[in-house]
């Protein structure tokens, strides 16, 4: 892999991480546009990137909202743990982000085999591309006839775990992880700023979680051109900074059907492909 292949990879990835257009469905297209092999540890890297991004991003909630976990739980023996969560957003922040990440890592544990086959087919990739569009196409629908949206102090745990099962679906390569996310919050009636602004957040423990897992990979990093490695990580963490700062002003002023026509696009263009290509 040269820098040129390492940088486009890069881009790619830390762009379309948080872009609901499915990072993982592109870097399957892109290792064949690119004329380079999937390698599980370099993808991770830009995973690590890409979550470097996001943390930067919310540095000053993550800070606020670990202090508040970690405040949160000398409430319990005090009895005031639900009033703490309704008076502090960090607090409920923080839990829910707990809770709505436990779908994605039981599927991810429990179905993990199931996913890995899904990568190598093209077909299906593009199908659930194909899925994503109507996400984000219906979410849109819904949320114009919302007009009474619900805030962060109206958020329930039942809102953070239907997130958190979107998400959990969003581990196959094609549905878009944020586009799943945002469009479940947004189809639950939460305004379109906390939609994304939870789903981001969510995005953290995901991320890493999955990185972790694959750590036994990253050692084979070394087989790669350290200089082309670290250009390719470094325009992951660019672009994912500006992908999310991006996505944030879009939702909040904007809409998300730009995406889902662009989905509706590669989707069957990618269904097209394998099966002439039969890949």
């Amino acid at each position: 892999m040269d820098i040129i292949q390492a940088l486009i990879l890069g881009i790619v990835q830390g762009l379309t991480e948080f872009l609901p257009v499915s990072s993982s469905a592109h870097l399957v297209f892109m290792h064949d546009i690119v004329g380079v092999t999937p390698s599980l540890a370099y993808d991770t890297l830009l995973h690590i990137g890409t979550l470097l991004a996001v943390v930067a991003y919310f540095w000053n909630d993550i800070i606020n909202m670990l202090k508040s976990f970690f405040s949160s739980l000398t409430d319990i023996p005090k009895g005031q743990f639900r009033k703490g969560l309704n008076e502090d957003q960090f607090k409920k922040l923080a839990w829910f982000v707990i809770i709505g990440t436990i779908p994605a890592g039981l599927a991810g544990i429990l179905f993990k085999d199931f996913f890995e086959g899904l990568f190598s087919n093209i077909t299906a990739v593009g199908f659930f591309l194909i899925i994503t569009g109507l996400l984000l196409w219906g979410s849109e629908m819904v949320s114009r006839r919302v007009s009474n949206k619900t805030s962060l102090k109206e958020m329930n745990i039942k809102n953070s775990i239907l997130v958190g099962i979107a998400q959990a679906i969003a581990i196959a390569p094609g549905i878009s992880r944020s586009g799943a996310t945002i469009s479940a919050g947004l189809f639950l009636g939460l305004e379109r700023e906390l939609a994304a602004r939870y789903s981001f957040l969510l995005s953290i423990p995901a991320i890493l979680g999955a990185a972790l897992v694959q750590t036994k990979d990253i050692t084979s990093i070394l087989d790669i051109s350290s200089i082309a490695a670290v250009a390719g990580f470094i325009a992951a963490i660019i672009t994912g900074y500006l992908a999310v700062r991006f996505m944030l002003k879009l939702v909040k002023e904007k809409d998300l059907l730009p995406f889902a026509y662009y989905c509706w696009i590669i989707g069957p263009l990618a269904i097209i492909v394998s099966l002439i290509y039969h890949i």
